[in-house]
């Protein structure tokens, strides 16, 4: 079984680690602890990123965007 938990530093408690112990209960696990990038700063992080993102967006505001629907963007990139 894997679970993932994603979670505030703060949020860490005993009753958390209780919860882990019950679940896994009498299993030998493994505990890797990562800190989670913000989506936004991740795409931001290259200057590739940042100007291909804000060509898109002025694109966008010029009325120069396209729209695709869910089921659309599937068809269209789910070949």
């Amino acid at each position: 079984m894997i679970t993932t938990y994603h979670l505030n530093v703060n949020e860490l408690s005993m009753e958390l680690l209780n919860s882990i112990k019950a679940a896994f209960k009498d299993k030998t696990i493994e505990i890797t602890v990562s800190e989670v990038m913000d989506e936004t700063d991740y795409l931001l992080s290259s200057e590739a990123n940042k100007k291909h993102l804000a060509e898109s967006i002025q694109k966008l505001e010029e009325g120069k965007g396209t729209i695709f629907t869910v089921q659309e963007l599937q068809e269209k990139y789910n070949k």
